[in-house]
């Protein structure tokens, strides 16, 4: 009888400690509601994006549990990224991927990525997108309704027209050019002579079409899936900017999700932003032998001419800045100029 009131205490903690666990699990296994996320992007399903996205979805549906199913809806059928930005804000949408260029007008910092002849290489474009730079200026989104969860890669930009081969700056003279609508873009091209007409996206290959403009400048991999060899005859090879994707939740959303749901996107997201660089750069190598193939005329500008538009551009990198700040492009500078002893 002696041992009966410890056998009794040793039975209640065994039993208190069980009820607790099954309840710990039952909370876990509730952290992680079923949902279905719409994740829009703009090119079609056979592009980088599009495989990306569909990295991205089979992530969160494995971390999940097939809890959580990601919808991935492409060639822009959600709107072009300035609609679906504005959707995220608005609750309307759970995630994109989209340009950062587009989102100047929402966070100015965000202007820094536009700066032309700013990356020189992939190395650098990491170092700077995925360490405290990137992460500073991804921070900024919350404050306007978004939340950045990785920066995917469009590439390195290049020219292409229906009119002539870009072999030095004066050759931009007259270009009806298609830019994003975003005020870098403009004043760069309207500043190297270009007649630059910003347009979305979507609109584009039609606008290029029926002549509405002459040119655009895009990654390889976009002119590629983009078919745009079939209304343009000409490609520089500038590499004038490196663009990056960035892949975005509604802040609306994020917030009523739960920590476990949280980083279960955040850890695909970064899955899927590793396998989309190696897909894009592997694709991005094989993309001119492809333009050419498709009987596009390529040329490279010379090192001596992208230096003078560098020198033309000064203007404008005064002014991004003024825009993104003095202290963030000083630390941006500082950076690269770091990456470029070692």
């Amino acid at each position: 009888m002696t041992h009966f009131p410890t056998l009794l205490r040793r039975t209640l903690v065994a039993a208190a400690s069980a009820a607790l666990l099954s309840a710990s699990f039952a909370t876990l296994a509730q952290d992680i509601k079923p949902r279905l996320i719409r994740f829009g992007y703009g090119l079609n399903e056979q592009s980088n994006q599009g495989r990306a996205a569909k990295v991205f979805a089979d992530a969160v549906e494995k971390a999940s549990g097939g809890k959580m199913k990601v919808r991935a809806i492409g060639a822009s059928a959600l709107g072009p990224d300035v609609q679906m930005q504005n959707s995220l804000i608005g609750g309307a949408q759970e995630m994109m991927v989209g340009s950062t260029a587009t989102l100047v007008g929402i966070t100015k910092e965000m202007a820094l990525w536009d700066t032309p002849f700013l990356i020189s290489n992939a190395k650098e474009a990491d170092t700077l997108l995925d360490g405290p730079i990137g992460d500073k200026i991804r921070a900024k989104l919350q404050d306007k309704g978004l939340v950045g969860l990785a920066y995917w890669e469009n590439g390195f930009r290049n020219l292409t027209n229906s009119k002539r081969a870009i072999t030095k700056m004066e050759d931009l003279g007259g270009i009806k050019l298609r830019v994003m609508q975003n005020n870098v873009f403009l004043e760069s091209f309207k500043t190297l002579g270009a007649n630059a007409v910003p347009m979305a996206f979507s609109e584009l290959f039609s606008a290029l079409e029926t002549n509405t403009v002459d040119g655009q400048e895009n990654p390889f991999n976009t002119i590629l899936s983009s078919k745009f060899y079939e209304v343009q005859k000409y490609m520089t090879v500038t590499n004038h900017v490196y663009s990056p994707w960035i892949v975005m939740a509604s802040k609306k959303w994020w917030d009523q999700l739960s920590k476990d749901e949280q980083k279960i996107l955040s850890d695909a997201a970064i899955a899927s932003r590793d396998f989309e660089r190696k897909d894009t750069r592997d694709e991005a190598s094989r993309a001119v032998a492809d333009l050419k193939a498709k009987g596009m005329q390529v040329n490279e500008l010379s090192p001596a001419e992208a230096g003078r538009m560098r020198d033309k551009l000064t203007r404008v990198y005064a002014l991004i800045g003024a825009d993104v700040g003095m202290d963030l492009w000083n630390e941006t500078q500082a950076e690269l100029a770091k990456l470029r002893k070692k």
